[in-house]
C-alpha cells in the first residue's frame, strides 16, 4: 500500500557533480572501500587505474618505463609515454566519459576504456596532482576530492610522458595502509604480461623475459609433473603443466589486466584443454580428471574489452572485436570478429596438440596424471555416493545447513542478480553459535552450516577417509563444489569459531581441509574468517565492542567511570541482537590468502604435522594467552 505521508515532488530529483557521485556510490567505480588489509581493496584499485594508463602508452609503443612511489600513504606514477594533450589534462582527469581511449587510432587492446579511472581516482583522493610533459612543455593541474585547486603550463625540461601523483582520501578509506606485498604482485603480473617492459617500484626493478612461462615457473612451489607447456600466438599466450596438488591453478588475463574472478576466456581455455587432450589420447576422460592439479596460465588480447564490473576482474566480452560499421544505404550494423570461445578453442587444438606430438615425454606424464586422478575419483565418487544417500535417509543434512534464499547457482529472480556476490555461509561448531548466528543472520544472503565438534585433520588421512567423513561430505555438498569449483554456491566462505584454543583448532582444521583439496577458494579469495568482539566495555551511556586488548583498554580510558567489561569466550554468549552488529554491513573479515611463492604442503606441515620448536615459538610470539585475556583489571 503507497505511502500517502511522502509527497514526491520535483525537489525529490537531484543532480550530483561528478565527483560527488563517484565519492557517494564508490562502490559503482573501485567495488570496495577496505583499508589495505585485502589485495582487492580499493586503494589496489586506484594504484591500478594509473598504472593502466601507463600500460596503455607501452602497448601503444611508447616509454619502456614505469617508476611507482608508494611513500606512507602517497603514490606517485610516471611513465615516459606519449603525454597526455597538453590541452586536455584537466578534462581527461575530471570529465566522465572524456579520454582517448574511444578512438582505437590512438588506443588499440586497452585495458581502459570507458573513461572513467583516474576520474575515481581523482575523486576519492584528499590530493590529486597530474602533470604531463610533451615536446618541453608541462601542463598541470592540482585537485582535492575532485575539485579544481589549480592548473597552468610552463616550460620543462622533462623527457616527455605524465606523472600522476595522489593520497587516497581517509575520509573514504579510513586509516588504510598499502601492503607493498600486494603492490609487488600486482607490479610483477604486469612485467610478466609486457615483455620489454621494466617498472620500478620504490628503486627495485621488475621485468619479464619469458612471459607467462616465467609467471608459472616463478610462482610453482612444487616440482611440475614435465616442464611446463609453453605457447604464444597473435593476442594469445598460455602455459600450462601439473602438480600433484589438487583443484586446479589458473590465473588468466585480458589486455594485461588480472582477471582474477576469470569469464569467458578462462571457461574457453578449461574447455579447450579438456577436449584437445581428450581428441589426442582418443580417450573420454572427465574433464575433471584432465584438469586435476593444473597448473596454467592464459593471456589474451581483445579489442574494447567489456568487464563485468569498472574493477576489471572477470571478462564478459563474447567476441575478440566488434565495431559498429555504416552500410551503403546509411544504416547501422555490427561488425564482429569471431567469438572467444572459438579463437581460444582453434589455438589450443592446433598448438598444444603439435605440441604434445613432438614432445612424446610429456604426453606420457600427462596421461600418467590424468589416469591416476581418474582412478582416485571413481573410488572417491562410489564413497561420496553412499554418504550421500546414507545423509539423505536419515535427514542430516537439513538439520547441518539452514540455507539462504539466494545463491550462486539458483536461477534469481529478476533484480536480484546483484544479490549473488553478497552470498556467505557461516562454517560454525555447535547448536548454540550455530543458534546465534542463524537468528542474527540475513537469511536473504546468508547461510549457516553447522559442524558437529571437531572434523578430522585432513592432513594426516587418506583422500579415502575423507570422503568417508559424513561432516565433510555434507559441507562439500553444500558449497557446491563436488564436481567444479565454477559451481560454488556462496561467494564468501566465513569460518565462524569461538575465541579460545577449540575455536583456533577448529578453524585450523577447516582451512587445512580447503586447502589441501580445494585450493582454488582460496587462491580466488572466497574464504575467511570472521572476527568477533572478545569483550563488551559499556556505561551507562555508550557500549563498545573492542577486538583487541588493545581496544578494550583504549575503550576504558574514553568511558572512564562506572565501566563494566565482559569478556566473550564463545559465540553463545553473544546474544543475536548484539551479533547482528557484528554480520552486517561493519563485518569484519580477515581473508585467507596464500601468495604465490608458497607451498601449501610446507604450510600444512608447520600447521598441522608433527609438533615441532618452530611451531611452537611461533604461537608463543603471534598468540595471546588466555591470561592476558582475562585480565580485564581497569
Amino acid at each position: 500500500m503507497a505511502d500517502e505521508t511522502v509527497n514526491y515532488t520535483g525537489d525529490n530529483i537531484k543532480t550530483l557533480e561528478w565527483n560527488e557521485h563517484i565519492r557517494k556510490r564508490a562502490g559503482m567505480y573501485i567495488g570496495r572501500l577496505g583499508n589495505g588489509d585485502n589485495p582487492g581493496d580499493g586503494i589496489y584499485v586506484l594504484l591500478k587505474e594509473v598504472i593502466d594508463n601507463s600500460i596503455d602508452e607501452f602497448t601503444m609503443g611508447y616509454g619502456k618505463a614505469i617508476n611507482i612511489t608508494i611513500e606512507g600513504k602517497e603514490v606517485t606514477v610516471r611513465d615516459f609515454g606519449r603525454g597526455i594533450p597538453l590541452d586536455k589534462v584537466v578534462d581527461v582527469v575530471s570529465k566522465l566519459n572524456t579520454g582517448g581511449k574511444f578512438d582505437d587510432a590512438a588506443f588499440k587492446k586497452s585495458v581502459g576504456l570507458n573513461g572513467v579511472g583516474t576520474k575515481a581516482v581523482n575523486a576519492l583522493s584528499s590530493s590529486f596532482r597530474v602533470e604531463s610533459f610533451r615536446d618541453g612543455k608541462v601542463s598541470f593541474a592540482s585537485f582535492s576530492r575532485g575539485e579544481l585547486l589549480g592548473s597552468g603550463m610552463d616550460d620543462t625540461k622533462e623527457k616527455n610522458g605524465t606523472l600522476t601523483r595522489f593520497t587516497p582520501d581517509d575520509e573514504m578509506f579510513g586509516d588504510f595502509a598499502y601492503n607493498m606485498e600486494y603492490v609487488i604482485s600486482m607490479v610483477k603480473n604486469y612485467a610478466y604480461l609486457k615483455k620489454g617492459l621494466t617498472l620500478n617500484v620504490n628503486g627495485t626493478a621488475y621485468s619479464s623475459k619469458n612471459g607467462l612461462l616465467d609467471l608459472i615457473n616463478d610462482s610453482m612451489s612444487e616440482q611440475p609433473i614435465y616442464p611446463p607447456v609453453h605457447l604464444e600466438g597473435d593476442d594469445i599466450e598460455i602455459v600450462l603443466t601439473h602438480g600433484n596438488s589438487y583443484g586446479e591453478n589458473i590465473v588468466s588475463f585480458v589486455n594485461g589486466q588480472n582477471t582474477r574472478d576469470g569469464g569467458t576466456h578462462l571457461a574457453a581455455f578449461r574447455e579447450a584443454i579438456a577436449k584437445t587432450i581428450k581428441e589426442f589420447f582418443k580417450k573420454d576422460y572427465a574433464p575433471e580428471d584432465i584438469r586435476q592439479g593444473i597448473v596454467g596460465a592464459i593471456s589474451i588480447q581483445i579489442q574494447e574489452p567489456h568487464f563485468e564490473s569498472q574493477t576489471k576482474i572477470k571478462l564478459g566480452s563474447t567476441y575478440m572485436w566488434e565495431k559498429t560499421v555504416k552500410n551503403d544505404d546509411g544504416s547501422l550494423s555490427t561488425d564482429r570478429g569471431p567469438t572467444i570461445r572459438s579463437f581460444v578453442n582453434d589455438f589450443i587444438k592446433t598448438n598444444l596438440d603439435n605440441y604434445l606430438h613432438m614432445h612424446k615425454d610429456v604426453a606420457a606424464a600427462m596421461q600418467d596424471k590424468i589416469i591416476a586422478s581418474e582412478q582416485e575419483r571413481k573410488e572417491i565418487s562410489g564413497i561420496q555416493k553412499k554418504t550421500k544417500e546414507r545423509n539423505k535417509r536419515t535427514n542430516v543434512y537439513n538439520k547441518k545447513l539452514r540455507d539462504c534464499k539466494v545463491h550462486y547457482n539458483d536461477r534469481l529472480p529478476a533484480g536480484k542478480q546483484e544479490l549473488a556476490e553478497q552470498t556467505s555461509i557461516f562454517i560454525t561448531e555447535g547448536d548454540s553459535a550455530s543458534g546465534t548466528i542463524t537468528k542474527a543472520r540475513n537469511a536473504e544472503t546468508q547461510a549457516v552450516f553447522s559442524l558437529r565438534g571437531k572434523p578430522i585433520n585432513c592432513y594426516k588421512e587418506s583422500r579415502k577417509k575423507v570422503a568417508e567423513n559424513e561432516e565433510l561430505s555434507l559441507l562439500i555438498a553444500a558449497l557446491g563444489v563436488e564436481d567444479d569449483m565454477a559451481d560454488l554456491r556462496y561467494n564468501n566462505i566465513i569460518v565462524a569459531t569461538d575465541a579460545d584454543d577449540d575455536g583456533m583448532h577448529i578453524r585450523m582444521l577447516v582451512v587445512t581441509f580447503l586447502l589441501k583439496y580445494y585450493p582454488d577458494l582460496v587462491r580466488r579469495g572466497h574464504v575467511h574468517i570472521l572476527q568477533t568482539p572478545l569483550f563488551r566495555v559499556r556505561n551507562k551511556k555508550e557500549t563498545r565492542y573492542c577486538y583487541s586488548i588493545e581496544e578494550k583498554e583504549a575503550a576504558i580510558k574514553a568511558l572512564k567511570t562506572g565501566v563494566e567489561i565482559t569478556r566473550f569466550k564463545g559465540l553463545g554468549e553473544i546474544s543475536f541482537e548484539e551479533f547482528k552488529n557484528f554480520i552486517g554491513e561493519d563485518i569484519r573479515l580477515d581473508l585467507v590468502q596464500l601468495s604465490d611463492e608458497e607451498s601449501i604442503a610446507e604450510l600444512m606441515e608447520f600447521y598441522m604435522g608433527d609438533n615441532t620448536i618452530d611451531r611452537q615459538n611461533f604461537i608463543r610470539q603471534n598468540l595471546r594467552s588466555e591470561e592476558e585475556l582475562e585480565d580485564v583489571n581497569i
